[in-house]
C-alpha cells in the first residue's frame, strides 16, 4: 500500500507539471481555436533561461520569474509575427496549424545552434536542498513539495486573473464570440496577445519545474512534455481550464503507474490509449462541452 501511495505522489508531481503546460494550450484554443504546437518549445526556453539565472547565482524564485517574463514576451512575439497576420487575412485554420509546427521547428533548431543554447545536454542545478520526509509511510521529497506548491499558486493566480479582473472578463468574452466582443469595444488583438503571454509564462514555469524534477535540459526537451500536455488538455476537454487540470493529473497517474507496475515501454502507449478510449465515449473530453456545428 505504501508503495502504491508513493507512486500516486509521483504521478501528482508529473501531472502538476503537465497541468501548467496544458492550461496554456487550452487557453489559446479557447480564445482563437488554435493548437499552438510551438508551446512545447516555450517550455524549453523557460528551462534554459532559468538555468542561466541559477548558474549566475540568482535565487531560484527570481530565476523562474525572469524565465516567465522572457517567455511571456516570446509568446507575444510569436503571436504577433506568426499568427496574427494569418488571422487578419482570414487564412484557413490549417495554415495557422502548419505555421505553428514551423515555429516549433524553428525554435528547436535555432536553440540547438552554438550561438544560442547549443546542442548538448546540460545538468540543471538544484533549486532547493534535496530532502525527504516520511509521512504515514509515504516518502515525499522537497522537489515534489516545490512542484505542487508552485503549480497550485500559479493556478490560483490564473483563476483570479480570469474571473476577477477586467482583462479576464474580456478574455471570456472573446472566447465566446470574437466578433461580438469587437463590437462591444474590446481590443481583441490585445486580449489574444495577453492570452499568449499568460500561457507562455506558465509554460516557462513548467519548464523550470520539469528541469528541477528531471535535471537535464537540451533544445529538444519540450517535445514530449508538450505533446503529453496537449493530450491531457484534449482528454479533459480542450478549451476548459478545469478540464486541462483534470486531464493532466490523470495523464501523470497513468504514466507513472504503468511504468511502476507494468513496464516503462508501455507508459506512453497507455497514456495515449486512455485518450482514445475517453474520446470514443466523450468526444468533447471529460469536462468539455460539445458545441453546435456551423453549416
Amino acid at each position: 500500500m505504501g508503495q502504491l501511495l508513493e507512486q500516486v505522489v509521483n504521478g501528482l508531481q508529473l501531472g502538476f507539471v503537465y497541468a501548467l503546460i496544458a492550461v496554456g494550450y487550452t487557453m489559446v484554443y479557447g480564445i482563437i481555436k488554435l493548437i499552438n504546437f510551438a508551446h512545447g518549445d516555450v517550455i524549453m526556453v523557460g528551462a534554459f533561461v532559468t538555468f542561466f539565472g541559477l548558474v549566475r547565482g540568482i535565487p531560484w524564485p527570481v530565476a523562474i520569474l525572469i524565465g516567465m517574463i522572457v517567455c511571456a514576451v516570446l509568446g507575444v512575439v510569436i503571436e504577433r509575427l506568426a499568427y496574427r497576420p494569418l488571422r487578419e487575412k482570414g487564412a484557413p485554420r490549417i495554415a495557422a496549424l502548419i505555421t505553428a509546427i514551423g515555429v516549433s521547428l524553428f525554435l528547436e533548431n535555432f536553440a540547438s545552434l552554438r550561438i544560442a543554447f547549443g546542442p548538448d545536454f546540460r545538468q540543471f542545478p538544484a533549486m532547493v536542498t534535496r530532502a525527504q520526509w516520511n509521512i504515514f509511510g509515504v516518502t515525499i521529497s522537497s522537489i515534489q513539495v516545490l512542484i505542487v506548491s508552485i503549480t497550485i499558486l500559479l493556478v490560483l493566480i490564473l483563476q483570479v486573473v480570469v474571473y476577477r479582473t477586467k482583462i479576464g472578463k474580456a478574455m471570456r468574452a472573446v472566447s465566446m464570440d470574437m466578433d461580438a466582443a469587437r463590437l462591444m469595444g474590446i481590443n481583441v488583438n490585445m486580449v489574444i496577445a495577453f492570452t499568449f503571454a499568460i500561457g507562455s509564462a506558465l509554460a516557462a514555469a513548467a519548464g523550470a519545474l520539469w528541469a528541477a524534477a528531471y535535471p537535464q535540459i537540451w533544445p529538444y526537451m519540450g517535445i514530449m512534455p508538450g505533446l503529453k500536455a496537449f493530450t491531457a488538455a484534449v482528454l479533459g476537454g480542450i478549451g476548459s481550464i478545469p478540464g486541462a487540470l483534470l486531464g493532466a493529473v490523470l495523464m501523470g497517474q497513468a504514466e507513472v503507474l504503468t511504468a511502476a507496475y507494468l513496464t516503462t515501454d508501455f507508459k506512453d502507449a497507455v497514456a495515449f490509449a486512455m485518450l482514445i478510449l475517453v474520446l470514443l465515449i466523450r468526444p468533447a473530453g471529460l469536462l468539455g462541452k460539445a458545441g453546435p456545428e456551423k453549416v
